[in-house]
Order: structure tokens, then C-alpha cells, then sequence
């Protein structure tokens, strides 16, 4: 049976991404990217405020001084909701002009880990997941990817999930909280179109890996070991993202690119939606930014 799942903020996003639950000020928040804004919907009364950058924001991850960390086309920046103010940070990386950031999320070693992709038709697997640290440095840790996708981490910090949208798959590797490192790469499982390419990930308390399927438009939940265990079906195509949020799944999706067919049959594609969610998630990371 399917839970009852609610549009909460008709947004109409062209691509909403980076989906984060900040418990602080009990808000979700989430990046239209191409729009180049970052939106809050507050989850005990639906306020919504919304900040605009000067560039793309691909994604973005708490600070524990109460900024965001910010990811724009090649470069990441400090912006601070309170007051608007936006530092520059670290970058640029050094990548070709086709190529751009992408999903990006706050390990437990309180760094910012981003991922870039082929922004040209090709989609040419030459892209990189980078580690940013507080003290400024750009760490490549992988590459090869077609789109870096699907960042998260299990509830003891252990292990970090990665995906490449257009593997389409999803890897598992041995985290090392302290360093940073990573080890023992693994594939945790392969996707296709119809079960939908790996988008933005996160993880629950129990373990599991929940993956946006973007082109299947639904959310599937997949064990420690890759046996999917649970398969949600979405009320509009392409979910981009699933955060947890205390017992609820709030999840992000898009509409730009779509046919006028498919935004006439589903006019609210691009909202912010919410669903009751089985268990809690893992913990939210935070920049070691103080």
C-alpha cells in the first residue's frame, strides 16, 4: 500500500536539488539550480523565504556557524542567510568549461563533498567528486563519472553511498571520518531507465540507501548489501531528491526540459513533496566552518 503523499510547496522548481532538513530552524531546505536560489519552507507552519545567488547553485550544505556552504558552477562560496553576505570560499577547480558542480553534501568529517558533471549533450564520463575542507584545500577523490550523483552517508559515518546518474549505478565505499579516506570501492547496484537512474540519495537511520529514481519517478529504498527492499511511486515524474526530515520524507523534483504534455498532465512537476517516512534519518552533516 502506498503512503499518502502531499505536495507542500507548489514551486514549480525548473530543477530542485540539494534537499537538507536544517533541525536548527526546522525548515527544509532546497537549490532551484538553474534559477541560482536557495528556498525554505518551514515545517511547522509553511513559510517559505527564498535567497537568490549570483550563479547556478548546483547544491549546498549546513555550517556550524549557521552559513551555508555553497556550491556555484566552478567554485564554492559561505553564504549566510541572515544577512544575504556571500564569501568566497574555495575554487576555481580545475575543470573544463563544459563541466560543471553538481550534488553536493557535508560528510562526518565535516567537509563539503561535491561532485561535478558534463553539463554538453555528450555527458562524457570525465567528471570528479571533490572533498573541500574547512582550511580551503580542493581534495579529487574520484573521477570518471558521467554525472556525480547521490552523496550520502550511513548513520555511524562508515560508509559513503555515490552514484553516477548516468552509470547508471550506485557505489558504496569504506569512510574514514577521521581522514576523510576512502576504501574498498564497491557496486552496490546497477540501474536501468526503467527502474530508475540514480539521482540525489540520502539515508536512514537504519542503514538503508533511499535513491531518487529520476527517470522512473519514484524513490526506491535499497539495503546495506543493494537488495531493494521497497519501491515508492512518486505523484509526479522525476524526483531529483529524498531528505529525511524527524519522521517524514521530504523530496524534491524537476520540470525543466519536461514536453508541454507531460507539464500539462502534471502542472505541479518542480514542487517540494512530503511523505510519512518508516523510520528517522542519519544524521545531518555540518561544515566545520568555526
Amino acid at each position: 500500500m502506498e503512503p499518502p503523499i502531499e505536495l507542500v510547496w507548489d514551486a514549480r522548481c525548473g530543477i530542485a536539488e540539494s534537499c537538507t532538513w536544517d533541525a536548527a530552524h526546522r525548515r527544509v531546505l532546497f537549490c532551484d539550480i538553474l534559477e541560482g536560489s536557495i528556498h525554505a519552507f518551514s515545517v511547522d507552519d509553511g513559510r517559505h523565504e527564498t535567497w537568490l545567488l549570483p550563479e547556478i547553485v548546483p547544491s549546498f550544505g549546513l555550517c556550524r556557524s549557521g552559513r551555508l556552504v555553497v556550491a556555484l558552477r566552478h567554485r564554492v562560496v559561505l553564504f549566510d542567510p541572515a544577512s544575504g553576505a556571500v564569501e568566497d570560499f574555495a575554487g576555481p577547480v580545475d575543470e573544463p568549461d563544459t563541466l560543471r558542480l553538481n550534488d553536493g553534501k557535508v560528510g562526518p568529517d565535516g567537509c563539503f563533498w561535491v561532485g561535478s558533471m558534463d553539463d554538453s549533450p555528450a555527458k562524457q564520463k570525465v567528471a570528479v567528486l571533490y572533498r573541500v575542507t574547512p582550511d580551503r584545500r580542493i581534495e579529487r577523490k574520484a573521477e570518471g563519472y558521467g554525472v556525480s550523483n547521490g552523496l550520502a552517508w550511513s548513520p555511524d559515518g562508515r560508509t559513503m553511498y555515490h552514484s553516477d546518474t548516468r552509470g547508471p549505478f550506485i557505489d558504496a565505499w569504506d569512510f574514514d571520518a577521521a581522514t576523510g579516506g576512502l576504501a574498498n570501492r564497491r557496486r552496490l547496484v546497477t540501474l536501468s531507465e526503467a527502474g530508475g537512474r540514480p539521482d540525489g540519495g540520502a539515508t536512514d537511520a537504519e542503514g538503508c540507501y533511499w535513491s531518487a529514481g529520476i527517470s522512473a519517478g519514484c524513490l526506491n529504498r535499497f539495503s546495506p548489501s543493494g537488495e531493494l527492499l521497497a519501491k515508492v511511486k512518486m505523484p509526479v515524474p522525476a524526483p531529483s531528491m529524498p531528505c529525511f526530515a524527524e519522521r517524514h520524507l521530504y523530496v524534491t523534483t524537476l520540470r525543466h526540459g519536461r514536453d508541454p504534455d507531460l507539464l500539462a498532465r502534471y502542472p505541479t512537476m518542480g514542487g517540494l513533496f512530503r511523505l510519512a517516512a518508516p523510520v528517522a534519518g542519519a544524521p545531518v552533516g555540518l561544515f566545520a566552518d568555526d
